[in-house]
């Protein structure tokens, strides 16, 4: 007897896990969504909310010793209470014997420590938090903050945002197993990078881009900057934005027209009017068109008591047949000429 069980995919894999933790039913967008919808608009204080939902739930798992390894705004789902949750784990894994060796090939690229892209086979918790930093970054841009289209101009991207390190921020860089030297580029700015931000936000990302995973911030750490205790305070979860549910959209809303009120005239979205000429309908009745449109037409008798009778008009009308020329005028022969003639003279002698 075969089985029935459905084979594995990834797709399957996260709702198995959705439906474990009871979230299926609940959820309504996740923050990719909201990052991409230009509609909505996200003040610091409702960023400062995600930030904090988000590093909350990343300090649960560090906690319970579990790197989640997949970092990245489509895997942070928005409910409709607004309380943000991490999502799959498919690639989480156990952490904490100092031994023990993992892939460096997790995370998606634009969210992957500079560590994993030197290809380091150990590592910790602080691969989550570079990641969670790109997540922030990307509130603050409404963009992906670092895109590289490989492993190696991935880290140009990211050398060319903090400046190459040097072996004083880094020391074990040079130890690492797909380590190649880059050629030397200053650090800029960070105000120049987000000139939007707050000098409390940029110090936390600051901390969280650390080169060096050993002098990285943790996640608690993070959680008690300064950052989330200044003003202004985080948005309550259930006031966050969020965009409207699928098949829905901002111009969706109910129609305030009530045909009650009286005729309102509006314009059509492209051309559907068009002027009809009258024609005779069965037993000497007439009808004519009050309007034309693409999908529709509405066929009124003027007059006439044959109601029922109805008769969809021709979109566009062959003027030839009503005669688009004058008549020709009647000629005259000569034998109508010369009677004609007669006729004139006899009335012209005989006047009566």
């Amino acid at each position: 007897m075969e089985s029935s069980t459905k084979p594995s995919t990834p797709r399957r894999d996260r709702q198995l896990q959705l439906r474990k933790f009871g979230w299926e039913s609940t959820r309504k967008s996740d923050l990719e969504a909201i990052v991409r919808d230009r509609n909505i608009v996200l003040s610091p204080a409702d960023i400062k909310s995600f930030m904090q939902m988000t590093l909350k739930g990343l300090a649960y798992c560090h906690k319970k010793w579990v790197l989640h390894r997949d970092m990245k705004p489509n895997n942070l789902l928005i409910g409709a209470d607004g309380q943000l949750k991490l999502a799959d784990f498919g690639l989480a894994r156990i952490f904490g014997s100092p031994d023990r060796k993992f892939t460096h090939q997790v995370f998606a690229r634009w969210y992957r420590a500079p560590e994993l892209l030197f290809g380091t086979k150990q590592y910790g918790s602080a691969v989550d938090v570079w990641a969670a930093a790109c997540i922030f970054a990307e509130l603050l841009l409404r963009r992906p903050f670092l895109q590289g289209s490989s492993d190696i101009d991935q880290l140009g991207k990211i050398f060319a945002a903090f400046g190459t390190p040097k072996p004083s921020q880094w020391p074990d860089m040079i130890y690492l197993p797909d380590y190649v030297e880059y050629q030397y580029v200053p650090s800029p700015s960070l105000r120049s990078l987000f000139p939007m931000a707050s000098d409390d936000a940029l110090d936390l990302l600051s901390k969280m881009f650390t080169y060096d995973p050993k002098a990285r911030i943790s996640v608690q750490q993070a959680l008690e900057h300064r950052y989330f205790s200044s003003v202004p305070a985080p948005t309550k979860p259930v006031l966050l934005p969020r965009p409207p549910p699928k098949g829905e959209s901002l111009n969706s809303r109910p129609s305030d027209f009530n045909p009650q009120d009286g005729p309102i005239v509006l314009s059509p979205p492209r051309k559907s009017r068009r002027v009809m000429l009258q024609r005779e309908g069965p037993e000497g009745s007439s009808y004519h068109v009050d309007k034309v449109d693409d999908r529709a037409f509405e066929v009124r008798q003027a007059t006439g008591e044959n109601t029922a009778w109805r008769e969809k008009p021709p979109m566009s009308i062959d003027l030839s047949v009503f005669g688009s020329r004058p008549p020709p005028r009647p000629t005259l022969n000569s034998a109508d000429r010369s009677h004609l003639k007669r006729k004139l003279d006899l009335e012209f002698l005989h006047p009566e």
